[in-house]
């Protein structure tokens, strides 16, 4: 399902900068964006956060139905 694949991108994406942030005290979304409080770094953050509870919905279906949907 592509929106099960969108939601992974932007979790990795996330989970990228939140590595940044541990590593290196370096938020890139806040950078590339005019910092955390800028309304486009607010989006992506919101957006992240969407798909990282829609990605909790896929620890719980059903391994054949994904198996299924990815034969397609």
């Amino acid at each position: 399902m592509i929106l099960d694949r969108i939601a992974l991108i932007l979790a990795i994406i996330g989970g990228l900068n939140w590595g940044g942030v541990g590593l290196f005290q370096f938020d890139l979304v806040a950078w590339l964006f005019g910092g955390q409080d800028a309304l486009l770094s607010r989006i992506v953050y919101t957006l992240v956060a969407l798909a990282c509870v829609w990605c909790i919905s896929l620890l719980f279906r059903p391994r054949d139905e994904m198996i299924t949907e990815g034969s397609h």
